[in-house]
């Protein structure tokens, strides 16, 4: 049985390594000294997948290797996921090993939790939930103390509830998120905070408005709305805008408005292309936005929206793919210069790089 640990001690030098890759990629269009925001070397990751591997009538949580999806490999033990899920994930195992209904046909557990000690376990299921099904599941939730959601095809079973809440504290200041399964969240917490506090730092307080995109659950938009007069954000997932509404009201945040549009239809909107029927109760021309933030998906922006972000005086644009980012500097660096450079450590131990950049208007 393989043990899934990280080599705690070999962090510092990937980290100065992945940063001397990051400096140099980007030498063509900054200078600038590289701001490093470490992760912690273990129990940094919130939420995980595991793939549930059938041997000899047990059930044990199983990997795939990167690159490779053949036959994965057991472990039994995750040291980069949260103290909170190495603490529910055997627990939760010997329960489905003690029962055949919760076992059977099961073929992947997802974890979800919090930094502020909440959790959620998805259990995933190649049969129909029924009854007798529902109420192991119940059991195993009383026992845990945490709420069970059963998957499996075209079924979603909700026992309690099918989201957690995490509670951040940014500059002393304390902010509440719902966050649902299977809508994106942070997986880092501590890099997760680091990067809101790191944005509104930059940002400074700002007598303008605030243009968002890809805004999620209201992540970002939440804490910055207190550096802005007034604050749009857009979203096109309707989990995730229905969840930052909520958390919108939790915060007791006033001058912030989402509407779920794509980036590409809000800059056809702002462009006066075409009117949106979403967009009848808001007048664009009622903001007077100095900053847009962008923290788009791995494919980077599209160059419509690159050229609509161009015009604003400045852009804080969080990716979690410097080869798109890269793309983007292209037109970018011909109207803004990069003011700020940082390296968020979001997935320790992997190639995998979370940049953020400031740039203002030349």
């Amino acid at each position: 049985m393989a043990l899934h640990r990280a080599n705690t001690d070999d962090y510092q030098d990937q980290l100065y390594n992945k940063a001397q890759r990051l400096r140099e990629a980007y030498r063509e269009f900054t200078t600038l000294e590289l701001e490093l925001f470490p992760s912690p070397p273990s129990h940094y990751r919130l939420r995980a997948e595991f793939k549930i591997w059938h041997q000899d009538n047990t059930a044990h949580y199983a990997m795939y290797r990167q690159g490779e999806h053949k036959k994965p490999f057991i472990i039994d033990t995750f040291t980069i996921g949260s103290k909170l899920m190495n603490q529910l994930m055997p627990v939760v195992l010997k329960a489905i090993n003690g029962c055949e209904i919760l076992r059977k046909r099961l073929f992947s557990a997802e974890f979800l939790t919090t930094m502020s000690g909440d959790a959620l376990i998805t259990l995933i299921y190649h049969k129909k939930l029924d009854e007798t099904w529902k109420q192991e599941a119940r059991a195993l939730q009383d026992m845990l103390g945490f709420p069970i959601l059963g998957r499996s095809r075209k079924q979603k079973v909700v026992l309690a509830q099918d989201y957690v809440t995490e509670k951040l504290e940014i500059d002393g200041e304390q902010y509440q998120y719902k966050q649902v399964e299977g809508s994106f969240t942070q997986p880092n917490g501590e890099i997760c905070r680091s990067m809101i506090h790191w944005a509104k730092r930059v940002c400074g307080n700002d007598n303008s408005d605030l243009l968002e995109l890809y805004c999620g659950n209201g992540n970002f938009t939440i804490p910055l709305s207190k550096n802005f007069e007034k604050v749009l954000a857009t979203e096109i997932s309707k989990v995730s805008v229905k969840s930052a509404w909520e958390n919108i009201r939790a915060n007791g945040v006033t001058n912030l408005n989402i509407v779920r549009l794509s980036s590409e239809e809000l800059t056809q909107a702002i462009d006066k292309v075409r009117p949106f029927r979403r967009l009848s109760d808001i007048d664009l021309d009622f903001y007077n936005f100095g900053t847009v933030l962008v923290d788009p998906p791995r494919a980077g922006l599209d160059k419509n929206t690159c050229a609509m972000v161009a015009r604003l005086p400045r852009i804080l644009y969080i990716s979690c793919n410097p080869t798109t980012q890269l793309e983007n500097l292209k037109l970018l660096s011909k109207t803004h210069s990069i003011e700020q450079f940082a390296l968020f450590d979001q997935f320790p131990y992997t190639e995998h790089t979370e940049t953020g950049l400031l740039l203002t208007r030349q």
